[in-house]
C-alpha cells in the first residue's frame, strides 16, 4: 500500500516564491507576448510555439493574467518542463521563464 508523504522538511504555509531575481534572468531563445490576453492563451501560446527553440533553451512568456502566474508553472509540471523562474515586470504582469527539455 502506497503513502502519501508528510510535507516533513517543507514549511506547507509558505507562498510560492520567484524563484529568479530581476537580475538573474537568462537569456531567452523566444518570446511570447501575451500581455493583455486571459487565460489559457499564454498557456495554449507557450505549447504552440514551444517546440520553435532548441532543447535546453528558455522561452519567456509576459502575461498579466493573474492565473498565468501559477498555472505556467504547472503547465511545465504537467509537461515535464522546467519552471526557470518569475519576475514581476515594471508595467505590470510577469516574465516567467521555461526551459525547454525535450
Amino acid at each position: 500500500m502506497w503513502r502519501r508523504r508528510s510535507g516533513a522538511g517543507r514549511n506547507e504555509t509558505e507562498e510560492p516564491r520567484a524563484e529568479s531575481q530581476a537580475g538573474a534572468r537568462e537569456p531567452a531563445a523566444l518570446t511570447i507576448d501575451a500581455l493583455g490576453r486571459k487565460c489559457p492563451i499564454p498557456i495554449i501560446m507557450l505549447a504552440d510555439q514551444i517546440n520553435q527553440v532548441p532543447m535546453g533553451a528558455v522561452v519567456e512568456v509576459l502575461a498579466d493574467d493573474p492565473a498565468a502566474y501559477t498555472d505556467v508553472p504547472a503547465w511545465c509540471r504537467l509537461k515535464s518542463h522546467a519552471h526557470v523562474g518569475s519576475v514581476e515586470l515594471p508595467q505590470g504582469g510577469w516574465s516567467i521563464q521555461v526551459r525547454r527539455n525535450y
